[in-house]
C-alpha cells in the first residue's frame, strides 16, 4: 500500500483557467502523478495518486494559492496506481446539475459531522437520508433506510427531486455522497425547492468511514477510479470492475 490517493474539491470563484490548467499539467507531470483535475469557474475538483512525497508536494504547491489553502484533503493508500494517466481539464461545472443558478460558495448548506450523524442514528432520531449518487453506487452500499432516486446522472437530480413525498420538506434531511461535492450541490437546491432543515453530510461516506467506521452503512462505497470500491476501513474491497466506472462522478 505504498501509492497515495487524494481526494479534494472547494467551490471558489476561479478565472484564468488555462494558466491554471497549464501549470497544475506541468507540477502534476514533473512529480508523476496521475488523475484528473477539473477545473471551472465555480471551483476544483481532483483525484490524483502517486508517490507519498510527490503527492505531498504536489499540495504545497495547491496549498499556496490562498483560493485552495482551506481545501479539504481526504488520502487513502492503495498497492497500485489506480490511475492511467493524468488529465488537467477545464469544464462548466466541477460537478454537473445545469443549474447555474445553484452557488455553494454563496449560499450553502448547513454542514453536518460525521460523529453527529452517528450519533443521530444511534438515537434513532426522525430523518431523511438522502442518497445523492447515481443508482449504481447506491446498489453497492448505502446507509440503512436512505432514499434515492435512481439517478443514472447527478445532472438528472434536480428533474428527479419533485418525485420526493411534500412531506419530506417538513422533515430534516440529510444529503450525502461519496466525498461531499453532490451534496454540497444538491442541499442548496432542495433549500430553494423549499426543504425547511437539510445539512449535507461533511466530507461524505469516505469522511464517515474515516470517522466512524461502518456504523448504520450497508455494503461498500464505490470510488470513480480503479480500486472501484473501497471498504470500510478505506481500502480496496475487491469488487470487481462494472459499468459506470470513470475519473469523475456524473
Amino acid at each position: 500500500m505504498n501509492i497515495l490517493n487524494i481526494a479534494a474539491y472547494r467551490f471558489v470563484a476561479l478565472d484564468h483557467l488555462p494558466q491554471l490548467r497549464a501549470a497544475f499539467t506541468a507540477r502534476g507531470e514533473q512529480l508523476g502523478l496521475k488523475g484528473t483535475i477539473l477545473l471551472a469557474g465555480e471551483g476544483i475538483n481532483l483525484f490524483l495518486a502517486g508517490a507519498a512525497a510527490n503527492v505531498e508536494a504536489f499540495l504545497e504547491t495547491l496549498l499556496a494559492d490562498a483560493r485552495f489553502a482551506s481545501i479539504e484533503v481526504k488520502r487513502s493508500w492503495s498497492a497500485g496506481q489506480p490511475f492511467r494517466r493524468l488529465l488537467v481539464k477545464i469544464k462548466r461545472e466541477i460537478v454537473s446539475m445545469r443549474r447555474p443558478e445553484v452557488n455553494p460558495s454563496e449560499t450553502p448548506a448547513r454542514r453536518l459531522a460525521p460523529q453527529e450523524l452517528k450519533r443521530w442514528l444511534d438515537e434513532a432520531r426522525a430523518l431523511v437520508l438522502l442518497d445523492t449518487r447515481n443508482q449504481f453506487e447506491v446498489d453497492l452500499g448505502t446507509f440503512e433506510n436512505a432514499l434515492s432516486l435512481g439517478l443514472k446522472s447527478f445532472s438528472d437530480f434536480p428533474r428527479a427531486t419533485p418525485a420526493l413525498p411534500e412531506e419530506l420538506k417538513r422533515q430534516p434531511v440529510v444529503t450525502f455522497c461519496t466525498g461531499g461535492i453532490r451534496c454540497e450541490k444538491a442541499a442548496p437546491w432542495l433549500i430553494s425547492q423549499g426543504f425547511r432543515e437539510v445539512y449535507q453530510l461533511d466530507g461524505g461516506i469516505l469522511n464517515y468511514f474515516e470517522r466512524c467506521g461502518d456504523a448504520h452503512f450497508r455494503g461498500e462505497c464505490f470510488v470513480f477510479d480503479q480500486r472501484v470500491a473501497l471498504d470500510a476501513g478505506l481500502r480496496p474491497s475487491g469488487t470487481a470492475s462494472g459499468g459506470g466506472a470513470s475519473h469523475e462522478p456524473g
